[in-house]
């Protein structure tokens, strides 16, 4: 007799880098601990204490490059210059058929292209900081990248917060356990639905 698994649904956390988004989603996956965290592929180096196949699959350029020509990505992006992050599509696709729920925490084109693909089974949360000012100091106090940096990824971040309308949903995160609170009422209607 053939057991009915009901496929996975898919959360994703989209932001600009230092709006929380990682904070945030790591307290809802503490409550919600049926949500399997979606590891991406990166060409970057590893930050602090990241390891490969945890936090991303660390990759090279060229490597990334193939996995493109070979349709492996679900959605994927060079964010800046030679740096490349994308998912493949073997980790969503086996993960929703055995019923797994999916987290992502991945950029803004990363966000809505997942959310074009999956539409319905999937729910958009856009994670946006209270000014771009707090969004600054919040990269220059986190220390892990230079001056030049931080300039460009301001620059992107006040793009990004343009497209904020386009996700099913935003959470301000200007206090983090009230947007942690929020996030969790969203994501729990969502999975229960």
């Amino acid at each position: 007799m053939e057991q009915n698994i009901k496929p996975g649904k898919i959360i994703i956390f989209s932001a600009p880098s230092g709006s929380g988004k990682t904070t945030i989603l790591n307290r809802v996956r503490e409550v919600f601990n049926n949500l399997e965290f979606s590891v991406s592929c990166a060409t970057r180096e590893p930050r602090g204490n990241e390891k490969d196949g945890v936090d991303y699959f660390f990759i090279t350029p060229e490597q990334f490059k193939q996995k493109i020509e070979n349709d492996e990505f679900v959605e994927y992006e060079e964010v800046y210059p030679g740096k490349f992050y994308g998912t493949l599509k073997s980790e969503v696709e086996g993960d929703l058929a055995k019923g797994i729920n999916v987290a992502f925490d991945v950029d803004i084109h990363g966000g809505l292209n997942i959310k074009k693909i999956y539409g319905d089974q999937a729910l958009a949360v856009f994670i946006q900081p209270p000014s771009i000012e707090e969004l600054r100091r919040r990269l220059v106090a986190r220390g892990t990248d230079s001056e030049e940096v931080i300039e460009t990824r301001i620059e992107r971040a006040a793009y990004e917060l343009s497209r904020a309308d386009e996700f099913d949903t935003v959470v301000v995160n200007d206090n983090l356990e009230t947007a942690v609170e929020e996030a969790l009422k969203v994501v729990g209607d969502f999975l229960n639905a």
